[in-house]
């Protein structure tokens, strides 16, 4: 299989922060340019712990045909990881639509894997007509009917809470041995040999699984703020968005949704599924679905089968 061959783009940032991203286009021939101003670009947008690299696979097929970028999510891969942001879904939303309005300035599909699939799904919503098309790779995402908790922003409120709930136990665990704990686990997933044995569960076909994909995820998690970004991620126990059957009333572009049928990540993954269908339904959405014999990352596992999908739902 042929390899990432993107080139890095210049310096961009959003919010003051930088943003690491790379691009490939068909040949500058004249057919080739032609092709670049008729077809929409791609954009695509990696799940957690990910980064450009989990594209490596995609990018030089896709880029046969189209304008293709992808971009680090902002406490990710190689950008900037400031331990003051709000880290979710509508951080992360905003830097896609700021990304293609600022940089493709042209009507954009937003491919998504995980997590950078509410993303996606999200920033193309928010887009309406620059928005092509959403490709969603194993979402992730709540529904209205799901029960979502959000922490008190006010100060106030967040301190009548813990004397709620005993201030000396709650100031005990949620200021130090919480933290520890937090440490402990991060320090321990980030080893190599961890993240070799968790993307081993994560594949079904485990083949991909080799060192320069460890090493792309074990290298950003040495960056300064690795450890603030996981700790926000975590605490804030959802993405922090509107939920997907919102989303998907928003949405004016076709979708194509691609599973990764064995799933071992995504709680009740078929259920999850059929919600996905039902509401796309409800929405009157353009959309096709299909589904792999694959895991949570079917792009990286088996990606001349999500490549082969995309360029063709991309033609129609």
């Amino acid at each position: 299989m042929t390899s990432i061959t993107a080139t890095p783009n210049q310096p961009w940032s959003y919010l003051g922060h930088d943003v690491f991203s790379v691009s490939s286009s068909p040949e500058e021939s004249a057919f080739g340019l032609f092709n670049k101003r008729k077809r929409p670009a791609l954009l695509l947008v990696h799940g957690f712990g990910a980064s450009t690299d989990h594209w490596r696979y995609n990018i030089p097929v896709l880029s046969e045909s189209y304008e293709v970028h992808a971009i680090d999510l902002l406490g990710f891969g190689r950008s900037a990881k400031p331990p003051e942001l709000e880290y979710g879904g509508e951080l992360w939303k905003e830097q896609v639509v700021a990304y293609v309005k600022e940089r493709i300035r042209r009507p954009t599909v937003i491919v998504g894997n995980s997590l950078g699939g509410y993303a996606a799904l999200a920033a193309g919503a928010a887009l309406e007509e620059e928005s092509a098309g959403v490709v969603l790779l194993n979402a992730a995402g709540y529904f209205s009917d799901e029960k979502y908790v959000s922490q008190p922003k006010n100060f106030s409120t967040r301190l009548r809470k813990i004397i709620g709930s005993g201030i000396s136990r709650d100031i005990l665990f949620k200021w130090f041995i919480y933290p520890a704990m937090q440490r402990l686990i991060f320090e321990n997933l980030r080893r190599p040999r961890v993240i070799r044995s968790t993307l081993q569960q994560v594949y079904i076909d485990p083949t991909n699984v080799d060192d320069y994909l460890i090493e792309s995820i074990r290298r950003p998690s040495l960056d300064p703020g690795a450890f603030q970004v996981f700790r926000k991620v975590f605490q804030a126990r959802g993405l922090k968005g509107k939920p997907i059957d919102e989303l998907f009333n928003d949405l004016q572009a076709p979708l194509l949704l691609l599973w990764g049928d064995s799933d071992p990540w995504l709680r009740n993954a078929k259920a999850k599924q059929d919600k996905f269908r039902v509401f796309a339904r409800q929405a009157s959405l353009e959309f096709k679905e299909v589904l792999l014999k694959a895991g949570h990352c079917p792009h990286d596992e088996i990606p001349e089968r999500v490549n082969a999908e995309m360029l063709s739902w991309l033609k129609g």
